[in-house]
């Protein structure tokens, strides 16, 4: 679009994450589409994309994209338990492990630790 501007695309980004925080997850995609469209190396953009993605429980789409930040971030440790969240939840339980212990071992935070198997002992 002609009119669509860099200012233009930081408002679409934080309207996404309003949106995503009001609980409409399509509604963030469908902003971030064109925020990504014309900027497809912004990270922060398709990190948030996943996470929509995940809470409209469109897994395949949401896998792709923390995927894709992975490969530009790989110690991105939200990504890694994000990705591990989404892979759990679609079934891929043995993949899933991977990544929540990469998370844990990223940012030792307790609910990475928890989901890695590493929590700790009473």
């Amino acid at each position: 679009m002609a009119d669509r501007n860099p200012e233009t695309h930081v408002i679409d980004f934080r309207a996404a994450e309003q949106l995503l925080a009001a609980r409409d997850p399509r509604g963030a995609v469908k902003l971030l589409d064109s925020v990504i469209a014309e900027h497809p190396e912004n990270t922060a953009a398709r990190l948030l994309r996943a996470r929509a993605f995940f809470a409209a429980a469109q897994l395949r789409p949401a896998q792709l994209e923390f995927e894709l930040v992975l490969e530009r971030e790989p110690d991105n440790a939200f990504a890694h338990f994000a990705l591990a969240r989404t892979l759990e939840r679609s079934g891929q339980g043995a993949r899933a492990i991977r990544h929540f212990r990469l998370a844990a071992a990223l940012d030792p935070r307790p609910e990475y630790l928890e989901a890695a198997g590493f929590g700790s002992e009473d």
